[in-house]
């Protein structure tokens, strides 16, 4: 006996799952970025891993690919927006699978409209449904967010939102009261809108965002926590110019562009062994002066884009060749925006320099939290007296300065004088100095 069987396959429902995604934690201690540029828009399709958006933080520029398949539902952060970590940039909407419907559903009662929910009430600011950037928008806008009806999933404030209600027309008051006639010399009221649009259009508006709003950021933070005091002296360089000059056709074999910076790094890097509180910061939360043994040299760097710092690792252990090679490397990766966040971050001490534009003297401000920041200024001939006699010699001023909260002036001078010495004895980079 055979008894016949059949299957009955059940449809599978597709559904789509709206997915948020969030500022990631980038590390070391970045806790906001700037939306560069948006690789997608809304309605979009976009692929997991295919780039999304350029986020800006005050370490570094990164990409970031998109996590999920599906479509570009909403984007909820501007480009030149500044959002903190963890606030949502975008929702993308995923296709996914339901639970296969089953094979036999008796019918359904007819579906009664349930009558649309009534508007949300504005609440307490505390108790609003809201993103960071939407708080932040609301407050810029100067619009009390706890009174603004919010229309997204449960009641969640959206930019249309805050954008509608700042659009509203303010109530009128209660009663208006007659105003007096205006004093016969009353002083000028505000400027008629043709002289507004004149001068307007002598001027040109840049948003500051980006690299400069970074830059500006960090200046603003150095100035106002580092307790700055500057240092220049001059240092005779006509050893080191006639040394680069003999060393020039080693480096061509090596396929090396040898500048003056490698060998003023070896003259940092050896005065820090004797003044170690140089390469050192001030942890301001806890009180307590940080001094690093290890020896990490910023290089300040120019780029179209503003002023960055990529970092030489270990640069106590790297000998000329060595040092001439990472210079060029991350020079030229910043210049072309592909500097990593590993390039500018665990930076100890700061060396700076406006290479062929260099003046004379500069003031430097301190790479905050760094302890101290060396300019590097022009090299130029100049006289000078030696042994009692007045002869040309290749002349530089350094200019540096210090966080006075870790060191001291007699300190800060020491620690150049060191520098001066190795600079004017160069062989001394070579086997050390007792």
């Amino acid at each position: 006996m055979f008894r016949d069987t059949w299957t009955c396959k059940r449809p599978i429902r597709r559904v789509f799952i709206m997915k948020e995604f969030k500022l990631p934690d980038i590390g070391e201690g970045v806790s906001e970025g700037e939306i560069v540029k948006w690789m997608v828009k809304e309605g979009d399709a976009i692929k997991e891993n295919d780039p999304m958006v350029e986020v800006m933080t005050d370490k570094v520029t990164v990409e970031i690919p998109s996590p999920f398949t599906g479509k570009v539902l909403r984007i909820l952060a501007k480009e030149g927006e500044t959002v903190k970590v963890g606030s949502v940039l975008i929702s993308i909407s995923e296709e996914g699978e339901a639970a296969p419907a089953p094979a036999l559903v008796e019918a359904a009662p007819p579906k009664v409209e349930a009558p649309p929910p009534p508007p949300p009430e504005p609440s307490a600011p505390g108790m609003v449904l809201a993103t960071p950037a939407i708080r932040k928008l609301a407050r810029d806008m100067g619009v009390d967010i706890g009174k603004v009806r919010g229309t997204g999933p449960n009641g969640r404030v959206t930019e249309d939102d805050v954008r509608q209600f700042s659009a509203k027309p303010a109530a009128p008051p209660a009663a208006a009261e007659a105003l007096p006639p205006a004093p016969a010399h009353a002083p000028p009221g505000p400027s008629p809108p043709q002289e507004k649009a004149t001068a307007a259009a002598n001027e040109e508006r840049i948003p500051l965002r980006g690299i400069r709003k970074r830059i500006a950021e960090k200046m603003h933070k150095s100035v106002t926590t580092a307790a700055h005091f500057g240092y220049a002296d001059e240092v005779d360089m006509t050893n080191i110019v006639h040394l680069r000059e003999r060393l020039e056709e080693m480096a061509e074999r090596k396929k090396v562009r040898l500048t003056y910076l490698p060998f003023v790094i070896k003259a940092v890097v050896a005065a820090l062994k004797e003044y170690p509180i140089l390469n050192s910061s001030l942890d301001d939360e806890r009180q307590e002066i940080v001094i690093k043994k290890y020896c990490n040299v910023g290089v300040a760097t120019a780029t179209d884009q503003g002023l960055v710092v990529p970092v030489i690792k270990d640069a106590d252990k790297k000998d000329i060749w060595q040092l001439a090679k990472e210079i060029e490397q991350l020079a030229g990766d910043a210049r072309s925006g592909k500097l990593k966040l590993e390039d500018v971050t665990g930076g100890t001490i700061t060396i700076t320099s406006l290479g062929a534009q260099a003046g004379v003297i500069a003031s430097p401000v301190i790479n905050w939290p760094e302890a101290a920041i060396i300019s590097v200024n022009k090299i130029e001939k100049r006289p000078v007296v030696v042994n009692d006699q007045v002869v040309i010699r290749q002349m530089m001023y350094l200019s540096l300065s210090f966080d006075h909260r870790i060191v001291d002036g007699h300190i800060g001078a020491a620690f150049t004088s060191v520098m001066i010495k190795y600079l004017e004895h160069p062989a001394l980079l070579f086997v050390g100095m007792e």
